[in-house]
């Protein structure tokens, strides 16, 4: 997406030892019975020590679990700055990202999901509306005049789309961000969700960048993902997700969504690793992640929205692995799995 994307960008029938006498010879019959009033203050006595030792060990066990999982939970801040990491133990921001990092170990996180599974935990998206866009379009090549017309960004004008870039060999990021989008559609589906498109192919050139923005807003989707490949030097390399800065510029007010999509950020981010092991950016961002205020897809969105830049089509090994359909559906995967962990746990 070079320089601009506009779209391309949280689980006693124990029996009494008086009574075993009764029902047996009594060993010491010389010595006088005690009196049934005795007997049941006796029994009483017992039956309530062990429920007294009983719910102390409940007690201790459920306070045990309690602080486990409050261990795991993720972290409820709504302030996020520049390279958040939802993984304590993973690297700051600015230093040599460790073996696995930036998969979230809290509860209900990406990683917490079967590798592969297109489903867990059954329809739990249920109720919830998801809007995937596919950034570009296959047909913008042949509309370069309606394309070009300048739309109100808020804070500025911009075109109304791009043509998006391409691998080498021709592989066009339009192509790739509809079939990504596609694959992580109909595993929402099946989590319960309802996924509106910007756009199916069904359509000879656009959606403009305002449009796609109003598309979610229309459909009061719960959150929002715009798929892009980035079109970066071919000696660049790795995948960023870009969250929207606040902007409050004519049409444009992003107040109320910028906690949330940051939040949103960082967990796309992290199950995308996840589940592709493509590196972070190595030219752009922190630790995978980028803000911007100039993209008409972000400044105009009313709903949680980020972008994510899968790779960098010009880069040779990031197109490699961006043509490779497996590779593709585990993308769709890591999309899938960071919302379904954004609407489960917000």
């Amino acid at each position: 997406m070079r320089p601009e994307r506009p779209e391309q960008h949280h689980r006693n029938n124990r029996n009494n030892q008086y009574d075993q006498h009764d029902q047996h010879e009594d060993p010491f019959a010389e010595r006088p019975r005690r009196s049934a009033w005795f007997r049941v203050t006796v029994a009483g006595g017992a039956a309530l020590s062990l429920c007294l030792v009983g719910w102390l060990g409940w007690q201790a066990l459920a306070n045990s679990s309690s602080g486990r999982a409050g261990a795991a939970a993720p972290r409820s801040s709504a302030a996020f700055s520049e390279g958040d990491l939802l993984d304590p133990s993973a690297a700051a921001p600015g230093s040599p990202a460790p073996s696995g990092a930036g998969a979230s170990v809290a509860a209900g996180s990406p990683s917490a999901a079967p590798s592969g599974s297109s489903s867990p935990g059954g329809r739990q998206l249920a109720g919830r509306t998801v809007l995937l866009d596919a950034g570009h379009n296959t047909g913008n090549g042949r509309h370069t005049s309606d394309i070009a017309k300048q739309v109100d960004i808020g804070n500025s004008r911009k075109e109304c789309d791009t043509t998006g870039t391409s691998t080498d060999a021709g592989y066009s990021e339009a192509d790739f961000t509809l079939d990504v989008v596609h694959r992580a559609r109909q595993i929402l589906r099946d989590r319960g969700a309802t996924v509106v498109l910007t756009q199916d192919g069904d359509r000879a050139w656009g959606p403009c960048i305002d449009e796609r923005a109003r598309i979610g807003n229309e459909a009061k989707a719960d959150a929002a993902v715009s798929v892009h490949g980035d079109g970066a030097p071919g000696s660049a390399s790795g995948f960023h997700v870009i969250m929207p800065s606040r902007v409050v510029a004519g049409k444009a007010d992003t107040s109320a969504i910028v906690d949330p999509s940051h939040r949103l950020g960082v967990l796309l981010r992290d199950g995308f690793k996840a589940a592709t092991g493509e590196p972070y950016a190595d030219y752009i961002g922190q630790q995978g992640l980028d803000t911007r205020g100039d993209l008409g897809g972000l400044n105009l969105s009313r709903v949680p929205k980020v972008f994510i830049e899968c790779g960098n089509m010009r880069n040779s090994g990031d197109a490699k692995r961006m043509t490779d359909p497996q590779w593709r559906q585990q993308a769709a995967q890591g999309i899938a799995d960071a919302l379904t962990s954004y609407l489960t746990t917000s």
